[in-house]
This record gives C-alpha cells, sequence and structure tokens, in this order.
C-alpha cells in the first residue's frame, strides 16, 4: 500500500471560493464538482479497463452538481463573478495529482470524496431548508460512495 500525502482541499481551494459572493460558493462548489468528473474521465481514459468505475463516479459528480443547481438559485447578475476563479481553482485541484502516479492520484481523490461530503454535510448544518438540506445530504451519499467505490478498486489493485 502506497502511502501519499493528502492535501486538504477545502483549504487548497480557499483562496478560489473566497473569491465568490457569499450566496453563489454551493453553486461555485458545483462547478468544481463538474471539474471532478472531467478528471474521473481522464483517469477513465488513462485506465480503460476501470473506465466502467470511474465513469460511474464521473456520472456522480456530475448528478451532484446537478442537485445543487437546482437547490441554489443563482442571481444572473453574478454569474461572471462565480466563473472568474474558476480556471484557477480548477488547474490547482489538478495540480494537486500531478505528481503521483495514477492509483496515487485514486487514492487522493477516495479522500477528496470524503473531504466532499464534510463540505456538504457542513453547509447542511447551516441551513435553514429542510428540503435543501436534505439535497445536501444526499450529495454526501453521492461523495461517499464514490470514495467506497475507488477504495474497492484501489484495493482489488493492490498487489498482493
Amino acid at each position: 500500500m502506497s502511502s501519499v500525502s493528502v492535501p486538504r482541499f477545502g483549504e487548497l481551494l480557499a483562496p478560489y471560493i473566497s473569491r465568490v459572493p457569499d450566496g453563489t460558493r454551493p453553486r461555485f462548489l458545483a462547478l468544481l464538482e463538474r471539474g471532478a468528473a472531467e478528471r474521473y474521465r481522464m483517469w477513465a481514459a488513462d485506465l480503460p479497463e476501470h473506465a466502467d468505475v470511474l465513469l460511474e463516479c464521473s456520472r456522480a459528480e456530475d448528478e451532484i452538481a446537478d442537485r445543487i443547481e437546482g437547490a441554489f438559485e443563482l442571481d444572473e447578475s453574478l454569474r461572471d463573478e462565480l466563473h472568474a476563479p474558476l480556471p484557477e481553482a480548477t488547474r490547482t485541484y489538478y495540480d494537486a495529482f500531478a505528481p503521483h502516479p495514477v492509483w496515487d492520484q485514486l487514492r487522493i481523490q477516495a479522500n477528496a470524496e470524503r473531504q466532499g461530503a464534510h463540505a456538504w454535510r457542513s453547509i447542511a448544518a447551516h441551513h435553514p431548508d429542510p428540503a435543501v438540506v436534505e439535497v445536501l445530504h444526499g450529495c454526501s451519499a453521492l461523495e461517499e460512495a464514490s470514495a467506497d467505490r475507488l477504495d474497492a478498486l484501489i484495493a482489488a489493485h493492490a498487489p498482493a
């Protein structure tokens, strides 16, 4: 089993998250989920023998983004402000994986999924609308299911 240092993605991405207007932060996180979905598609291309699992994780990321976009309306006048830090945030996220071999990248991503689940639960803990809280908890469950899928994939790949 490889030992890899896993970044705290909330801290790593905080400079970008803090640049978006307060009310749009969940929507910004949804955009980051879409970036993670794209990263899964890249891994699926790199590991075609595991594409089914990786593309399932990709679909979960897109599902999370869809749910968040549905639960949090966007004031269209803030769209440019919302998107402005996205290229740098996405590059920072991708750069966290770049120095590592692909299986270590997947270990990092499994941990990142659990960090994401925690982030959605933290938002839920402070949200007044029970329907939105339910959406957020559903997103946490999707994150954890992806982490579990990755853990199983990594365990099956590990040398005996």
